[in-house]
C-alpha cells in the first residue's frame, strides 16, 4: 500500500490540482486508517473538485473516527445537498438516514 501512497504523493507534487490523483490518494489512505492524511486530501479535493457526493460521505466518516462530531454532521449536510443536485436520491437518502439515526441528539 504505502508504494502506492508514494506514487499518488508524487504524482500530486508535480500536478497539485490534479482532483483524479487526490482521491485516489485519499482512497489510499482510508484503507490505512490514516485519518488525518484522509481528511487533508479530501478538504483539498473538495475545494478543487465538482464531486457528486461520494467524498462527502468520505470526510464525515473521517470526522466521525477523529472525534469531531459537529464537522461531520455539517459535511453531511453538504452531501446531502450536493449529492441530491447530481441526481443521487440514494446517496441524499443514506447520508439523512445517517444524520437521522446517529446525530439526532
Amino acid at each position: 500500500m504505502q508504494n502506492r501512497i508514494d506514487v499518488f504523493e508524487e504524482m500530486l507534487e508535480g500536478d497539485p490540482g490534479n482532483t483524479m490523483v487526490m482521491f485516489g490518494l485519499a482512497k489510499e489512505y482510508e484503507k490505512l486508517g490514516r485519518t488525518g492524511d484522509l481528511i487533508s486530501v479530501l478538504e483539498n479535493y473538495l475545494a478543487e473538485a465538482d464531486d457528486e457526493g461520494n467524498a462527502y460521505g468520505m470526510l464525515a466518516q473521517a470526522y466521525e473516527k477523529n472525534g469531531e462530531r459537529d464537522k461531520a454532521r455539517a459535511v453531511y449536510e453538504k452531501g446531502i445537498e450536493v449529492s441530491t443536485a447530481h441526481g443521487h436520491p440514494s446517496m441524499a437518502s443514506e447520508y439523512r438516514m445517517t444524520l437521522d439515526l446517529d446525530y439526532s441528539d
